[in-house]
């Protein structure tokens, strides 16, 4: 089996890179900022971010394919890196410090691609968060500065912590009704939204998220972590991975109450 520890080591030379540019402009008075088509923002620093990694890997995976938010796929094969350069854009251009470049490298397999290396980096935050495949989920400043995470052991709702980014996407797909159920019967709620719920989910520290509305570069590099944490992530159609078009995730030991109650149509 492959260890992809390579590719690892690249994802946060990578990262790296990507954070040096991002923090650069964090902030910054002269930062330009575009609508696009789909009436999301998109900065400067996304632009310039995904570029920065794109070079990277241009040089150092030749073969590899690129998926990235801002200028779509370039090349084929059977490996494919999936960017994000700024997760959390509208917290950026507003300067709240929760924003990730999210990094994955998807393999084809049984099912179609799969993530097998995922880095999840908040240079603003002070964190990182990283996966391999088979060698499980890490936090912390470097390879060699790093500690081992896993999901939580909550078992029942009420003692569980649930994590969600808004109210509106859950509205306009008509599970508003269930997702409120779910907020009446868990712990405690709160709205932390982007990439930082998973990655919650993989310390512990959350048992609970899901999102109604995400494309592939949001959930690649968070499947990874949070499943290699020892957790669950799937859409919210039960199907494993990043390929729903949405998520849910959870320490696995509430999944399916999570899903049933999202799943919930009024």
């Amino acid at each position: 089996m492959a260890d992809y520890l390579d590719d690892l080591r690249l994802a946060h030379v990578l990262a790296d890179a990507a954070d040096a540019a991002t923090t650069a402009r964090f902030k910054a008075l002269d930062l330009k900022v575009e609508t696009k088509p789909d009436m999301t923002p998109v900065s400067e620093a996304d632009k310039a971010a995904e570029e920065l990694i794109r070079g990277q890997l241009q040089r150092a995976r030749p073969r590899d394919a690129v998926l990235g938010e801002e200028f779509g796929i370039q090349g084929t094969g059977p490996r494919r890196w999936v960017i994000d350069p700024i997760d959390g854009t509208k917290n950026y251009v507003r300067g709240v410090p929760v924003w990730a470049t999210l990094i994955s490298l998807m393999e084809a397999g049984e099912g179609g691609y799969q993530p097998v290396v995922g880095v999840v980096s908040a240079p603003a935050l002070s964190r990182r968060w990283w996966a391999a495949k088979g060698h499980g989920a890490f936090t912390g400043r470097s390879l060699t500065s790093a500690t081992r995470i896993h999901a939580s052991r909550v078992s029942r709702l009420s003692d569980a912590s649930f994590a969600y980014s808004s109210l509106s996407g859950w509205e306009e797909q008509g599970r508003l009704n269930g997702f409120l159920d779910l907020t009446r019967e868990v712990w405690r709620t709160r709205a932390y939204g982007d990439f930082w719920p998973y990655m919650m989910v993989a310390e512990g520290s959350v048992d609970l998220c899901a999102e109604p509305e995400l494309s592939l570069w949001d959930m690649a590099a968070t499947a990874i972590i949070v499943t290699e944490a020892g957790g669950t992530f799937t859409g919210l159609d039960g199907r494993p991975g990043p390929h729903s078009g949405n998520a849910a995730a959870s320490n696995g030991l509430l999944h399916d109450e999570l899903l049933g109650y999202l799943n919930q149509r009024y």
